[in-house]
């Protein structure tokens, strides 16, 4: 019955280990992702920034055309 339990816990070790490393890279892969995604959030404000401008800009040209 001892043997038994020091097999399983000298088994577990590295399946802990495997386990750990598994959620660290996971939880890194979550960051990078979370990242990206509010650089891209960024990027859609400033297009939407740039777009409201340029019309805005076609409207005062039309304004002035009349």
């Amino acid at each position: 019955m001892t043997g038994t339990i020091s097999a399983i816990l000298a088994l577990s070790i590295p399946i802990i280990a495997i386990l750990t490393t598994h959620f660290q890279k996971q939880t890194k892969l979550k960051h990078k992702m979370l990242i990206d995604a509010m650089e891209l959030e960024k990027l859609k404000h400033q297009n939407f920034l740039i777009e409201t401008e340029k019309m805005r800009l076609e409207l005062d040209k039309m304004k002035i055309d009349k």
